[in-house]
């Protein structure tokens, strides 16, 4: 048995352990499934995560935690309420777009580090997280509590990324059906956007008084763009440094666009209030946006997280509801 299973005995009940043991040596199959002697179906599967690691997963989760926040994301997708999860930028609890959906989850993470006394106490069954959280680097503490799937690298598509995470979850099936699902009704509205037809779209966040242009790259934010065939101001175009990428007031021409769509880390009245803030910064009355009434005020926890199918929702009813005829 690896150190890794033998080190999770120091937060397991020693009949817990014998048991999870049992079940290790009797229940793991293959990359592709779960298999067993006899034909029954084995208690565990083995996966390859993003990283190349081989982990043996649980074939029926009970007692998810989720580390990033398109790994929650993913699992609320899915209808699983994990037990914990990590805290949404800048937020104290999930990100707000998700909280009606996680009553019971304990937050026990941000994106920059995890309590990993809480997190054990959880007693999970299987971890997830992404390169999306500085976490990643804490594998060999995580994987000693429970198995640990690291299910997507930095800047990767959110739908491949979705998809490995449902793996993870055993249910890929169902994630490739809601992809489909999610890429019909992309085009389907970009079949409806008429005179906005390869429209100019910039995305910003507003904090501390300046903004940050968020969504390059193929996110849930900028992935979604494309799949529009609308394009992006030249600075918010390729795949970005970070997360976001923060904007000096003397540059704000470089965030103007045809349409303009503002956000904060919160909900659509924070995006209200910063938007009343930047109108009375020099210059921002001079963007073509601004003057044509095209700023989209957006719920930006949705919009400025690191999303999954939820977010990417969110994201695609938005540019609808501006652009479509």
């Amino acid at each position: 048995m690896s150190s890794a299973r033998a080190s999770r005995r120091t937060v397991l009940t020693s009949a817990a352990a014998v048991m999870a043991g049992a079940l290790l040596l009797t229940g793991c199959g293959d990359d592709g499934g779960s298999d067993s002697a006899g034909g029954q179906e084995s208690s565990t599967r083995r996966i390859t995560d993003a990283t190349g690691r081989k982990v043996d997963v649980p074939a029926d989760p009970k007692k998810v935690v989720t580390l990033s926040e398109p790994t929650l994301d993913a699992a609320l997708a899915l209808g699983i309420e994990p037990v914990g999860a990590t805290a949404g930028r800048g937020q104290k609890g999930v990100s707000t777009y998700l909280a009606d959906r996680t009553g019971k989850t304990e937050v026990v993470a941000t994106v920059a580090e995890a309590d990993m006394e809480k997190l054990a106490a959880l007693q999970p069954d299987l971890i997830l997280l992404d390169e999306t959280t500085a976490v990643k680097k804490e594998v060999s503490k995580l994987e000693a509590i429970a198995p640990t799937v690291v299910t997507a690298k930095l800047n990767e598509d959110w739908k491949k990324a979705f998809t490995a995470t449902a793996d993870a979850l055993n249910q890929k099936a169902e994630a490739e059906s809601m992809v489909s699902s999610f890429e019909a009704d992309a085009t389907a509205t970009k079949d409806k956007l008429g005179d906005n037809a390869g429209a100019v779209v910039s995305v910003v966040r507003w904090q501390n008084k300046a903004p940050s242009a968020v969504g390059r790259g193929v996110g849930h934010v900028g992935a979604t763009i494309t799949a529009l065939g609308l394009d992006r101001p030249k600075d918010q175009q390729g795949v970005g440094t970070g997360h976001s990428e923060p904007v000096s007031l003397e540059k704000l021409a470089t965030i103007d666009g045809d349409w303009l769509f503002f956000g904060t880390l919160g909900e659509k009245a924070d995006s209200e209030k910063a938007y009343a803030e930047a109108k009375k910064v020099p210059n921002f009355g001079r963007l073509k946006a601004e003057r044509e009434g095209h700023v989209v005020m957006v719920q930006g926890s949705a919009w400025n997280s690191a999303g999954g199918p939820l977010a990417a929702r969110i994201v695609l009813d938005d540019l609808a509801k501006a652009l479509a005829s």
